[in-house]
């Protein structure tokens, strides 16, 4: 899969509970795994099962989602392919 160039990271405000930050990164991640299965050309929530997002995440160099996680991209997709 192709490589594309990323924004420079910004620290994360501090003080926040342990959720806010587990939250704030499994959809980061949800985005990532979303933006390479529509550029692998997977546009439709049901062709995303957990095996092809976890497939993907190994692609691109992602530790394997979780089920929450991949619910997530889902209905990143499904959002997306609304536009």
């Amino acid at each position: 899969m192709p490589s594309f160039p990323t924004l420079p990271k910004k620290r994360l405000p501090a003080g926040r509970p342990r959720g806010w930050y587990e939250s704030y990164h499994r959809r980061l991640k949800a985005m990532r795994l979303a933006i390479a299965l529509m550029n692998s050309g997977v546009y439709r929530p049901k062709v995303a099962t957990n095996r092809r997002i976890r497939t993907v995440a190994e692609q691109i160099g992602e530790r394997p989602p979780s089920d929450a996680t991949c619910t997530m991209v889902r209905s990143l997709i499904r959002r997306e392919g609304v536009r």
